[in-house]
């Protein structure tokens, strides 16, 4: 989970079509998986980390808007061990949080 620089909802059209219930009160989260520690793969996101095949791993949102870390927002999740339960529990988290009101972002 990452916070993202409140500009991205007025610069990132699909950001802002992704997230019509917000109101500029809350934050603008990303919400990813990662086999990796948060700051690593945080880390990955804003260098524009590229795999060994040069294939991009990072998040071009994350890269431009990511500010910090949200670590309350995810230290109660407990760690899976498939794909698809990681999937799931992404897409679950961030509707949640899009229902609470805030604009975010996951894939």
């Amino acid at each position: 989970m990452v916070e993202l620089n409140k500009k991205v909802y007025s610069e990132n059209t699909k950001f802002r079509e992704a997230n019509p219930q917000f109101n500029g009160v809350l934050e603008c989260l990303y919400v990813g998986m990662t086999s990796k520690t948060p700051k690593e793969r945080y880390k990955q996101h804003k260098t524009g980390y590229r795999n060994k095949k040069g294939i991009k791993l990072s998040a071009n949102i994350v890269q431009k808007y990511g500010m910090y870390l949200r670590p309350s927002l995810y230290n109660h999740i407990a760690s899976v061990k498939t794909r698809a339960e990681a999937l799931k529990i992404e897409e679950n988290l961030a509707l949640d949080l899009r229902r609470e009101r805030y604009a975010v972002w996951f894939n």
